[in-house]
């Protein structure tokens, strides 16, 4: 006798008309026992439909909507069932944050992604039923996954910089190689090799640019890829990075210590 799968009653948060259909058509081929009781395309609209109905079995949460960030409905609402990331950011952010409890989808989504989702939420279901304790751990990776992901979001992503007269130039971060310090003053270099003056401390600017992007090699240098010209193996296992800015002559050293995640960051995307 064969049993017919329960079905599983999911809400699907996105406002992509394309991503929507492309994530119903996989839902139907890989898990067709999957009910969508909704899909709800803003932040307003979600929190308005868990206010009034029953807790869905799963929910796939698209990071970005049309009102702002889907991170901004935690504030408001607790959603309980698991949930499954649908995402637009790379591969390095996604391994920063994966945990067991729920995954993350790069968009464009394919069947193998659905697949795998499928898999680990079954693992977890099957933790459950056999009564081990659920999971405090699995709720605390949850949080700090979203705190995490919330300070991704509030990355600088531009900005504005004063220029001779009353101008502002307006910048964005992959227009820039580096931040440096000289004569207790900060100054950005743009790829095109131009140089200015900056407001913010070196501290102030690690803080809140993205680490992906930008390495912290000493106290005076904050840089991007590619500023790095070429990397000289130094003394005592430090490396010496060499600038393609020409007018930064002086070596930048990275100590020891910090060689092997100076390494790592070069390496990921």
């Amino acid at each position: 006798m064969n049993d017919k799968p329960s079905v599983m009653k999911t809400v699907i948060i996105e406002d992509e008309k394309a991503a929507v259909r492309n994530l119903t058509s996989l839902l139907n081929e890989v898990k067709p026992e999957v009910e969508i009781i909704a899909i709800l395309d803003s932040i307003n609209s979600t929190i308005e439909w868990f206010g009034i109905h029953p807790m869905p079995e799963l929910v796939f949460m698209d990071i970005h909507l049309a009102d702002g960030s889907a991170f901004e409905i935690f504030n408001h609402i607790n959603i309980t069932c698991p949930i499954i990331f649908t995402t637009a950011y790379d591969e390095y952010a996604l391994r920063a944050f994966k945990v067991n409890s729920i995954d993350y989808l790069l968009k464009p989504i394919g069947k193998e992604d659905i697949e795998h989702a499928f898999n680990k939420l079954e693992g977890l279901q099957d933790v459950i039923d056999k009564h081990h304790p659920p999971l405090p751990q699995q709720e605390n990776e949850l949080l700090k996954l979203i705190h995490s992901l919330k300070k991704q979001e509030n990355y600088k992503s531009h900005f504005l910089i004063p220029t001779k007269g009353d101008k502002l130039l307006p910048v964005s971060v992959d227009m820039i190689q580096l931040f440096y310090i000289k004569d207790c003053q900060v100054k950005v270099v743009l790829t095109d090799g131009t140089e200015y003056c900056f407001s913010q401390t070196l501290d102030e600017l690690t803080d809140c640019l993205n680490p992906s992007l930008f390495f912290r090699a000493n106290r005076q240098y904050l840089i991007s890829r590619e500023a790095i010209k070429d990397i000289d193996l130094w003394f005592n296992s430090r490396l010496s990075i060499n600038l393609r800015y020409s007018r930064i002559k002086e070596k930048i050293l990275v100590s020891k210590a910090r060689v092997a995640e100076f390494k790592e960051w070069f390496s990921r995307r």
